[in-house]
């Protein structure tokens, strides 16, 4: 047995914290409760006991909701008289009241028997339905019930006693049965009048049987068999029920506004307030008088693996080409955005676009990552149409090459310059060759000169030489990076050895000298990069330290934990000896080389000091919003600050967009971006949940993608309108629109609420129609 007492001395136990004591101690296999409560609400329901046993609760001094959304397989009893809502939306259990309920007992329920020993309150029994799959549900009243009982009633059956009664005009109350479609409410007593929709009749054979057989369980969970013979009278027994559609033919239907204004409440509902002109509205009106309109917004949102890739990528957009077999299609699309889908998206990346995939949280992510293969080798035309203006892109890593690709692909003339021998900033100088096949690279360079970039490689460029690149193009993209690596002023700096160049080295087939014992300053990428090198040129053990918790991806870290590396932090640099490293809180870790890998920044020592640049800590760039820094040169990448390959991809798009409209003369237009769609747009439960061991080529995967924000044309919309007011409208191209007939439409929402894509909205109508207006009474 379960006690609980919920008033101790002065302090009342919460409504929560009793709910949630009593579904622990359900979950731990107690089924039975003894509640003392003082006021707390929705007491017994809905719990279920993990073997299926009955739960049997008794309670006093119950509050609201006694019994909501009981299950089958709850019994409960309360001592004395409660409060409104007794069994609202009951689904099966049983509940007794020994003394009366307050308003709306039995309210929504579809299940279950609900017996109350005294009177019940206003709107007892409303809503009442019944599922023919389930049992009917029961409500049993010894005395009267208040006014506006049983309206709207759909199912069930309901018994009113009438015991103790004698002084009341009706049993019923006032206005009953009003709205009542279904169910039946059986009466002993007067009752005052009644809907011209229902039938008021005597009992017949079934009727009986039914009362019969329901009155002595009543009258034993009440506690009142004494009563037995005095209401088995059955003369003294009325039904009141809705007539037929039979009975209803040839009757005149009423007019909504006479009911409303003779019927429902007297002078309108809000004639207190508020002038009624008792206009009435078709429920189901189309056009102007909807109350609703829909729109379908195809690719006003972007995909959460769309939003959260750098590079701006729309995957979902691919997989919408697959899906309507236009491969070449959508392995180009990848090439509208990135000039290296292979090298960065299906390589290096940690894909946040997967991270943030909607499908993950079904089963698995889309395999965007591998996708992004698929467009490696891919040839692309060059343009066509060439637009005659020239623009020289200083730096010749991602950020500038990214830039390079776009604005070749829109026709100019575009020349890379970089001071290394080798075009390709980080991917070819530092990243290791391990994580990144050279063979590949190369194939996605060549790429990038095929549709007219031109790379000058081994030129430095200075002062004197950044000028003559202003004055001979229509516009300079500086775009060098990160190009010295950044450390503190330990003491002992002067032992470091620079993680930039040290990894440069590796990639250039040199052996840089490296320690047995290795420490390196950092556990960024950066830093589990030049881990990978120190174990690749033969050190025995390596160490990685870092004042936070190692931000490099997870993948990274792991590799270099099973190489035998470890990661220490937080770790705060002190001094740095030939021994090892010491941290200020006096901790030594020796070490016969150190190397620092925090990251790089740039050096912009040839840009002009007269024209206003502006910078971030004397080393970053701080751009306008067109990323422009000063008349024709504008900016990309890690010279604006660090970031992932994918954010410098993304910001050459974004700096290749503003070049093009500054060398072309157009007014300046805003970087497009969209809004994430949100996640409740999306229904998730019409895809199926497989497991990984079912993935297999990430083409594929086209029938797993959710196509968040993108119509995948399924036509469940098409299919789901109750007034095929939607139409699909084809176009010349091959694409396609959804279109809603104004003059069909009724504003249902079903087109929003059964589109798996989140594209389809229901709005309010903009065109507001006056029903009301403030003023005296009529």
């Amino acid at each position: 047995m379960f006690k609980i007492d919920t008033m101790q001395g002065h302090d009342r136990m919460s409504t929560q914290d009793l709910l949630l004591a009593i579904g622990d101690a359900v979950k731990q296999g107690e089924t039975e409760f003894e509640v003392a409560a003082s006021g707390q609400h929705d007491i017994g329901g809905p719990l279920w006991h993990p073997e299926g046993k009955t739960l049997h609760f008794h309670v006093t001094n119950a509050g609201q909701r006694l019994g909501s959304m009981c299950l089958p397989g709850t019994e409960i009893v309360a001592e004395g008289s409660v409060s409104a809502d007794v069994g609202w939306l009951n689904s099966g259990g049983t509940i007794t009241v020994k003394g009366d309920a307050g308003d709306t007992a039995g309210h929504c329920s579809s299940g279950g028997k609900i017996f109350i020993g005294g009177r019940g309150g206003t709107r007892t029994g409303s809503l009442m339905k019944h599922d023919p799959l389930y049992e009917e549900p029961e409500l049993w009243i010894l005395k009267n019930v208040g006014s506006f009982s049983f309206e709207f009633m759909g199912g069930g059956r309901a018994v009113v006693c009438g015991y103790d009664s004698e002084q009341f005009a009706s049993v019923l109350g006032e206005r009953a049965c009003v709205g009542m479609v279904g169910g039946i409410v059986y009466v002993r007593g007067p009752i005052d009048t009644y809907p011209a929709d229902i039938k008021y009749m005597d009992l017949e054979a079934d009727d009986i049987a039914f009362l019969d057989g329901g009155m002595d369980e009543f009258l034993q969970h009440i506690e009142r068999e004494d009563l037995r013979q005095e209401l088995s009278d059955w003369s003294q027994w009325k039904k009141l029920r809705p007539l037929t559609a039979a009975e209803k033919k040839g009757k005149k239907s009423h007019d909504l506004k006479a009911f409303r204004q003779n019927e429902w409440v007297k002078g309108g509902i809000f004639s207190d307030v508020a002038h009624d002109d008792f206009a009435v509205h078709n429920t189901l009106s189309t056009g102007l008088y909807r109350l609703r309109v829909p729109s379908w917004d195809n690719a006003r949102f972007a995909a959460p693996c769309e939003f959260n890739c750098p590079t701006g990528i729309p995957t979902q957009r691919r997989y919408d080409l697959i899906r309507q077999g236009k491969l070449d299609e959508a392995f180009q699309l990848e090439l509208e955005y990135t000039p290296f889908p292979g090298s960065v998206c299906g390589s290096v990346c940690p894909n946040p676009c997967m991270d943030h995939c909607t499908r993950g949280s079904i089963d698995e992510p889309i395999q965007i990552g591998d996708l992004g293969y698929r467009s490696a080798f891919l040839p692309v035309e060059p343009p066509k149409v060439k637009t005659g203006k020239k623009i020289a892109v200083v730096g010749g890593g991602v950020a500038g090459l990214s830039t390079a690709w776009q604005l070749a692909r829109k026709g100019h003339s575009v020349t890379v310059y970089d001071d290394a021998d080798h075009i390709g900033g980080k991917l070819e100088q530092v990243i290791p060759r391990g994580r990144l096949a050279h063979e590949l690279l190369e194939a996605e360079l060549k790429r990038i000169q095929s549709v007219g970039v031109e790379f000058v490689t081994s030129c430095k460029v200075d002062k004197e030489k950044f000028a003559a690149l202003r004055k001979e193009n229509d516009a300079v993209v500086v775009a060098t990076g990160g190009t010295k690596s950044r450390f503190f002023p330990w003491e002992g700096a002067e032992h470091l050895t620079m993680g930039l160049e040290y990894l440069k080295a590796i990639n250039r087939g040199e052996k840089p000298a490296t320690g047995k014992h290795v420490v390196v300053i950092g556990a960024g990428n950066s830093g589990m990069d030049t881990c990978r090198g120190a174990y690749e040129m033969g050190a025995e053990t390596v160490v990685a330290v870092d004042v936070q918790k190692p931000a490099a991806f997870a993948d990274e870290i792991e590799y270099i934990e099973n190489l035998g590396g470890k990661l220490v932090w937080p770790f705060f640099t002190n001094k740095i000896t030939p021994e090892g490293v010491y941290g200020n809180d006096g901790r030594f870790i020796p070490a016969d080389q150190v190397i620092v890998s925090i990251g790089e920044e740039p050096e912009l020592d040839f840009l002009p000091e007269d024209e206003g640049i502006e910078f971030f800590r004397k080393s970053w760039l701080v751009p306008k919003k067109d990323q422009s820094i000063a008349a024709g040169v504008f900016t990309a990448g890690d010279t604006i600050k660090p970031g992932r390959l994918t954010d410098a991809i993304g910001s050459g798009r974004k700096a290749a967009w503003y070049v093009d409209q500054y060398v072309m003369g157009k007014e300046t237009a805003d970087f497009p971006e969209k809004q994430q769609i949100p996640a409740e747009r999306l229904s998730k439960a019409y895809f199926e949940k497989c497991h990984h061991c079912l993935l297999g080529d990430p083409v594929d995967d086209h029938t797993r993608c959710v196509s968040c924000g993108t119509c995948r044309d399924c036509k469940m919309c098409l299919e789901s309108c109750p007034e095929k007011a939607i139409t699909r409208i084809e176009k010349e191209d091959g694409s396609w629109e959804y279109v809603s007939d104004p003059d069909r439409c009724i504003g249902c929402g079903i087109c929003a609420g059964v589109c798996p894509c989140g594209v389809w909205s229901i709005n309010d109508n903009p065109e507001k129609i006056a029903m009301y207006s403030t003023g005296a009474k009529a």
